[in-house]
């Protein structure tokens, strides 16, 4: 009873309201400097940075900067098979920003933070890897 009582003071309540709305915050934080993260790497590949706020449109131009075919598109809503090309638009979208396979790997597992590094950063586009 004494564990009841203390589980459900006012001071946890407010603890755990505080907690959430400062997770929030943070969480809030990383969506938005990923959506400006990412806008700017479009715009630095020659696409609308607009795009980025559009559902499975953006997807779209990471494929063509990446020098993937559009209908790889569908591909994405395949099971399993989506994880494979993921990592395959993931490595060539490193590829086309000039770095090598380990960049992609974070693209890949870490996008939160590597897609930011490709906005901010000092990485030029340089075409799609066949491009060369």
């Amino acid at each position: 009873m004494i564990i009841t009582l203390a589980q459900n003071s006012p001071g946890n309540s407010i603890a755990i309201a505080i907690g959430g709305l400062v997770f929030g915050l943070i969480y809030l934080s990383i969506i938005v400097l990923l959506i400006v993260g990412a806008w700017k790497m479009f715009v630095k590949a020659g696409q609308p940075g607009w795009g980025v706020l559009i559902p499975f449109f953006n997807l779209y131009l990471v494929l063509k900067i990446c020098g993937r075919p559009g209908w790889w598109l569908i591909l994405f809503f395949v099971p399993i098979l989506n994880i494979a090309f993921s990592c395959i638009v993931s490595l060539d979208l490193a590829k086309s920003f000039g770095k090598g396979i380990g960049f992609g790997i974070g693209l890949f597992f870490l996008n939160f933070i590597f897609i930011p590094i490709l906005g901010f950063g000092s990485a030029e586009y340089e075409g799609p890897a066949g491009a060369y």
